[in-house]
């Protein structure tokens, strides 16, 4: 099963678009969107017919509402999907190894590292730090992580396994 991650959007639609539509491309199961959504992504996601969860970032204010396929949720955030235990959140306040996968965002910067657990955060989709659009691909089966970017100046996608 392959779960596609996304973070920090600020409610950059268009490349939010292009990010989830490169994931789409590996035919995930799951979308999991670590904070900072924006109001506009959020209809977006919702629109989409991908099981999707996500947090709140600290930017969101007034999202959090009735959504028929976007389950938007405070920080922690704990779920599980078959067998795997994932721990959700934007600030990277709660990064105690409690659950099999923990997520988060808000540092705009893509990082993955196995310990105790699996730590992903998937760096920005909203290109404000830097020229990229980022996300992660966990395969769930194996607990492998691609960073999956695109560099806008050079218009090209690039894939690697990271973890």
């Amino acid at each position: 099963m392959k779960i596609g991650i996304i973070s920090d959007t600020h409610n950059r639609v268009d490349l939010t678009k292009e990010a989830i539509n490169k994931l789409i491309e590996f035919n995930i199961s799951y979308l999991i969107h670590a904070g900072d959504i924006g109001k506009d992504v959020a209809n977006f996601l919702d629109s989409l017919d991908i099981k999707t969860v996500a947090v709140l970032g600290n930017t969101d204010t007034n999202i959090q509402k009735e959504h028929k396929n976007l389950n938007i949720q405070t920080q922690p955030y704990y779920f599980k999907i078959k067998d795997t235990t994932f721990k959700l959140m934007h600030q990277p306040y709660f990064l105690t190894p409690d659950s099999d996968v923990i997520i988060y965002g808000h540092l705009h910067k893509f990082e993955c590292s196995k310990q105790k657990s699996l730590y992903i955060n998937p760096g920005e989709v909203c290109a404000r730090e830097k020229p990229k659009i980022e996300c992660a691909l966990l395969y769930l089966d194996g607990f492998e992580v691609n960073y999956i970017h695109k560099d806008l100046e050079k218009e090209l996608w690039i894939e690697k396994k990271v973890c």
